[in-house]
């Protein structure tokens, strides 16, 4: 019998990335709108991608199988 496959999250591939390495890469929040109170240095750190935490690694894991 064929093994069923897994579908990938579609919240989860618009958001997140999976490296080479297995690591997975995200762009962070809080970068679209109201830029005009927000320091300029702030909005710099903001617009860096980041690697997901060692504790949400499995949770976010699973919405991403291939």
């Amino acid at each position: 019998m064929a093994k069923v496959k897994m579908k990938t999250k579609s919240s989860a591939k618009k958001r997140f990335k999976k490296t080479a390495t297995g690591k997975i890469k995200y762009t962070k929040a809080f970068r679209r709108h109201l830029l005009t109170k927000k320091a300029r240095k702030r909005k710099n750190r903001l617009g860096k991608s980041a690697y997901i935490n060692k504790a949400d690694m499995s949770h976010i894991a699973k919405m991403l199988p291939y």
